[in-house]
């Protein structure tokens, strides 16, 4: 059987999402927890990989176990083997072919700024001391996010990819009190993209560039154009999204 789990992680001190050789990872973690549990060594697949620092309120990963077993208590026992940093919020049955990567139809991203600087928020946002930011050209030029496809100029240079389009459906800037949060969602990401729009659109936030040249960078297809990334700790994903028809009704 097939199961799609849910979970949540504060990736400050995690190398990312994806198992490596001498580092720890939020995958590896998971595993470990899952084998102590299920007494069986359990590959988890996830929706997609995050960079070393970046934190998800909701990622999803798919797993196979010929068991029954009592979904809410394996839950509850499964967050008593976890470290802190990591949360399972549910476990769910789904089609024998379901895929936690493949069949996601949207991912969705925020990036945190805090205008200011503060000691409770050094770990979770980008802080930005006395800085002028021009919010309106910024989600103005944020708009054009979504009239292109092609984002190579947002990659990282070295990642092996079949395409560079990814399908942009929101993208904007939102103001509360002193935590300006950059929302965007598309039907896939490349690595590095969010960190990259985001620096790029501080960039123009700080009238070092138009919106044509933001435009022009898009069309340049080169990274080197961009401006740099913005740094991990700001990157949440938020949501990830499935059609319904691969959940299995209890």
């Amino acid at each position: 059987m097939r199961y799609f789990i849910a979970f949540a992680y504060k990736g400050t001190n995690y190398h990312g999402w994806q198992k490596q050789p001498n580092a720890n990872s939020i995958q590896e973690e998971l595993q470990k927890a899952l084998k102590i549990l299920l007494k069986t060594d359990i590959e988890v697949v996830g929706a997609g990989r995050t960079d070393a620092g970046v934190h998800s309120e909701q990622l999803f990963a798919h797993f196979n176990i010929d068991l029954e077993f009592n979904i809410p208590t394996y839950i509850y026992k499964l967050n008593a083997l976890l470290p802190d940093a990591i949360v399972v919020h549910s476990i769910q049955k789904v089609q024998p072919d379901a895929h936690a990567r493949f069949d996601a139809i949207s991912r969705s991203y925020e990036y945190r700024i805090f205008l200011g600087n503060s000691p409770f928020n050094n770990e979770l946002t980008w802080q930005l001391i006395n800085k002028k930011l021009n919010i309106v050209k910024m989600n103005s030029a944020a708009e054009f996010l979504l009239t292109y496809t092609n984002f190579k100029c947002f990659s990282r240079s070295k990642t092996d990819v079949k395409t560079y389009d990814c399908d942009v459906k929101n993208a904007v800037w939102k103001l509360n009190g002193n935590l300006l949060t950059f929302h965007i969602t598309a039907d896939r990401f490349l690595r590095n993209m969010v960190r990259a729009i985001v620096g790029t659109l501080i960039e123009v936030g700080e009238e070092k560039l138009s919106i044509e040249d933001f435009k022009r960078i898009i069309e340049s297809k080169d990274r080197t154009n961009a401006g740099p990334s913005a740094p991990a700790k700001g990157l949440f994903l938020t949501e990830v999204q499935y059609p319904k028809s691969i959940f299995l009704n209890e």
